[in-house]
């Protein structure tokens, strides 16, 4: 084989999916390194697939795991090179890898907009590491290629009629009830509202939710929805603009115990900007910016460029 991807959940596995086509030939022998979730199991139907386990964020317990797990599948597979958009697997696998000699890469995620998360600082101590950032940080050890949101581009519909709304808060362990209350407060009468709630405790909410969905049903749910609010993660913005939606993106915050910094912010405010995505924090949600977003459409940009890889 010749490119082995390693992906946590979420948004770290839809970016390597979605930057595959810019990162290497169609004809090439890959395999993925995934968390078996309705998630992976959709994506990625029909591809060579190794499964890990499941693990929150900065779990010391799981890393030491998985570091085990990757000895093993490397010396199986043999890649020619080891391909991640970072996460917790991302550091064991880096580590093994480089240890037996294989060549690797470590794209730091769409969500980290201005520094580098902690499996990126732990993986530029890994000599041999090509490591790059899909902003121009402007650091002499970052290489920037472009990012993942170069594929999409904004644009406006008539009307602004709400109707379907989809919900969405991820996949990462922590609840976000914030959102759903901020939801049930303003959605329309008579809304029709596909709920997709994560590890969030629902008992409380009077909603018909599920904690977890295939991909490709939540994507379609999205496609025939007039609006997506969704956490500002970048799995769950990305699925939303391949639908072909501006997403209402409200950030988790740290203060709630609802992720572990606020980088969140960062994403929103990013996508925002590049007219890609509305954001508010959940007081902010009203009936003016589900009707803005209604309005609003993202489409596909044709002339991304390639994502090159270093060869040095």
């Amino acid at each position: 084989m010749s490119t082995l991807f390693v992906a946590g959940t979420g948004g770290h596995l839809e970016e390597l999916w979605l930057l595959r086509p810019r990162l290497v030939e169609d004809s090439e022998a890959v395999a993925w390194v995934v968390v078996d979730t309705p998630q992976s199991r959709s994506l990625l139907a029909g591809e060579d697939q190794v499964f890990i386990p499941r693990s929150r964020p900065r779990d010391p317990r799981m890393t030491l795991a998985i570091l085990a797990r990757a000895l093993g599948i490397l010396r199986r597979r043999r890649p020619n090179q080891v391909v991640t958009a970072g996460s917790l697997p991302a550091v064991p696998f880096i580590v093994t890898a480089r240890a037996m000699g294989i060549p690797c890469h470590f794209i730091e995620s769409a969500a980290r907009v201005h520094a580098p998360s902690l499996s990126a600082r732990i993986v530029q101590a890994v000599p041999g590491v090509h490591r790059y950032c899909q902003y121009d940080w402007g650091r002499h050890n970052w290489s920037y290629r472009g990012s993942v949101f170069d594929g999409f581009a904004p644009s406006m519909l008539p009307g602004g009629e709400v109707r379907r709304i989809v919900v969405t808060v991820g996949l990462n362990g922590y609840g976000f009830g914030r959102l759903l209350d901020a939801v049930k407060r303003v959605a329309p009468e008579g809304a029709e509202i596909v709920w997709q709630t994560g590890s969030t405790d629902v008992s409380h909410h009077d909603i018909a939710a599920v904690s977890t969905m295939p991909t490709e049903d939540l994507f379609q749910a999205m496609k025939r929805a007039d609006v997506v609010v969704a956490h500002a993660g970048a799995g769950s913005a990305i699925m939303a603009m391949q639908a072909g939606k501006c997403p209402i993106l409200v950030p988790r915050e740290r203060a709630h115990h609802e992720h572990i910094d606020d980088h969140q912010h960062e994403i929103a405010a990013t996508l925002a900007r590049a007219g890609l995505a509305l954001t508010c924090d959940p007081p902010g949600l009203d009936g003016d910016l589900l009707a803005e977003a209604a309005r609003r459409r993202v489409v596909k940009n044709e002339h991304a460029t390639p994502f090159e890889l270093s060869t040095n």
